[in-house]
């Protein structure tokens, strides 16, 4: 699943993708580049809503459903709800039905995943980004949550990432544990506009849902792992040689 994303543009060159994007009250946004985000910390993050126009805010990656009504339930169970399965928003019964009109786009400019080789003991870890841009959307669900802190007792804006099946490269990559074959909702720039359009019906969401980001427009290489504590900088994307290590079939 997507737990670990990057941003490491400047804020503002979200408008040249989203040229509709509202300008007035989003200046004030103050969110430094950053190479490495672990959803499991719930950081703030920018995320793009439709409330009369389009907007661009900082929401904290990570709801907290009604059914997690003590801390105890937050904290074991919240890191559950960081991705949604995009199945599951056309499935009736689930939370992310009940949701999928609060539709949000999360910017990125990669995101990493791990990759088990055989007779491995560790997984290697990949940098996997758009080969044409800058910037992608990662179509996304928000919704307001309790948050369960003494200092912010009202309810604050959250997101969750969507997840798809994989794509034939991000098969190879994301190929391992529980959660295998799954990839970030990507969206091409035009689907991304059409996510948050609050005119979509059942079926236009369900079309937007079946798209597949190509393998060919994803760059990707293998890195040191992300799971360990490092500077916030470059250095986390850095190409990483392991020797032996399987090539991927490009398609």
């Amino acid at each position: 699943m997507c737990y670990d994303i990057a941003f490491t543009a400047n804020i503002e060159s979200i408008y040249q993708y989203l040229p509709q994007l509202k300008r007035e009250g989003n200046l004030d946004i103050n969110f430094s580049p950053t190479w490495h985000k672990i959803g499991m910390s719930f950081p703030q993050w920018p995320v793009i809503t439709f409330q009369d126009g389009l907007q661009l805010n900082k929401f904290t990656w990570g709801p907290i459903p009604k059914m997690l009504d003590t801390v105890e339930k937050v904290k074991k169970q919240r890191q559950l709800f960081l991705n949604a399965r995009s199945e599951k928003v056309q499935e009736p019964g689930t939370l992310w039905h009940a949701i999928r009109h609060q539709r949000c786009l999360v910017p990125a400019t990669g995101f990493f995943e791990y990759r088990q080789i055989p007779g491995w003991k560790n997984k290697v870890a990949y940098y996997i980004k758009s080969k044409e841009q800058d910037i992608f959307f990662v179509a996304g669900l928000w919704a307001l949550s309790n948050s369960w802190d003494a200092d912010k007792p009202e309810r604050i804006p959250t997101f969750t990432i969507l997840t798809r099946k994989a794509n034939a490269v991000m098969a190879q990559i994301h190929n391992g544990g529980d959660n295998a074959g799954r990839m970030p909702m990507m969206l091409s720039n035009e689907l991304a506009e059409k996510w948050v359009d609050p005119r979509l019906n059942d079926e236009d969401i369900k079309a937007i849902l079946q798209y597949e980001f190509p393998s060919q427009l994803l760059d990707f290489w293998p890195v040191n792992s992300v799971r360990k504590v490092k500077p916030d900088d470059e250095s986390v994307i850095a190409p990483a040689v392991y020797e032996g290590l399987p090539g991927l079939q490009l398609v």
